[in-house]
């Protein structure tokens, strides 16, 4: 398999061709070895038009709906991100590309020590991934100017919102059920107002507490 040609196929049929216009997201959607953060044994299917399952029972999403919520999200490159339930790190990596500085929650200690160990194989230095209750947050570090949630639930953490920056964006799926998700994005407007646009189904594994305190490893990683 040529991943590079595939990487690239990937994106102009799947992404590009779906309305995604973002050309730094396509770029580093393009540049990011998506067949590295899949089990060996679904490589074959790196860049095919659907998740795919990987350890604990949890999920690489599809490629189009990661390039939509990075779209979403409108990262600049001076930007702090946070992002929950980090999975593979595939996401991650993404975000590591446009960002100034990312911070990843993962609630399974054997996936953040996975993910952690890819990103420092292609040298993201500038992403940091611990273990812990992603729906609190990570308040050491906050305030955000992106959030992404790649779990859903019936509602929205009161602490990421919280941590978002003024003008910040929010990107979560929401739903009673995951047959019932919505993708959402939310923009705070001030420190007591929230904007929310709907920007379609989706069907994401369960944003479940992780062990019961905060992230570990985030202090040294610090605000610069």
């Amino acid at each position: 398999m040529d991943a590079a040609r595939e990487r690239l196929r990937m994106v102009e049929t799947q992404i590009a061709s779906r309305g995604v216009r973002d050309e730094r997201v396509l770029q580093a959607m393009r540049s990011v070895p998506r067949e590295q953060f899949v089990p060996a044994a679904l490589r074959a299917q790196a860049f095919d038009d659907h998740a795919l399952p990987i350890d604990a029972g949890q999920t690489i999403s599809q490629p189009f709906v990661v390039a939509l919520m990075l779209e979403a999200a409108a990262i600049s490159p001076g930007d702090a991100v946070l992002e929950v339930g980090t999975g593979s790190g595939y996401a991650t990596a993404l975000l590591s590309q446009l960002a100034a500085r990312v911070v990843a929650i993962e609630r399974h200690e054997s996936l953040a020590l996975a993910a952690r160990e890819r990103l420092e194989r292609l040298g993201a230095s500038n992403a940091r991934v611990v273990h812990g209750d992603g729906t609190l947050g990570c308040p050491e570090l906050a305030p955000f100017d992106a959030i992404i949630v790649s779990a859903g639930g019936p509602e929205i953490p009161g602490p990421l919102r919280e941590q978002l920056a003024i003008g910040g964006r929010l990107v979560i799926p929401i739903g009673e059920s995951r047959e019932r998700q919505r993708l959402l994005l939310i923009r705070r407007v001030d420190e007591r107002r929230w904007n929310t646009t709907d920007l379609g189904p989706v069907q994401f594994v369960p944003l479940l507490p992780g062990a019961a305190e905060r992230p570990r490893g985030v202090d040294e990683f610090g605000r610069g």
